[in-house]
């Protein structure tokens, strides 16, 4: 089960963009997520008139670690490590670890 996934609200532990918030756009494999407005790179695209794309500087969303981050808890105001709780019916639910409260998705 994945502790942070598509659509949470997180922050930027680390780096150059530390303390920015943002949401997860998309998992690219285990390790690394992409999260709107975190981690801007520019890029120098070509023009290319078969796709119609004109040529120029362009601002790209780059991944980021995981662990570099952590979701944002609304209730305290600040990120917040997250933990896996066992229901009595089998099912797995992720709680913030400080309140214990459930994560809504």
């Amino acid at each position: 089960m994945n502790k942070i996934r598509k659509g949470d609200e997180v922050v930027v532990l680390t780096g150059r963009d530390k303390g920015k918030r943002g949401v997860v756009a998309s998992r690219i494999d285990g390790d690394r997520i992409e999260v709107v407005g975190v981690n801007l790179v520019k890029k120098h695209v070509k023009p290319n008139p078969m796709k119609g794309v004109t040529g120029g500087i362009v601002e790209k969303t780059m991944p980021i670690h995981q662990s570099n981050v952590a979701i944002f808890n609304s209730a305290a105001g600040r990120g917040d490590r997250v933990g896996i709780k066992l229901l009595a019916d089998g099912k797995k639910v992720r709680i913030f670890r400080s309140t214990g409260e459930e994560i809504k998705a």
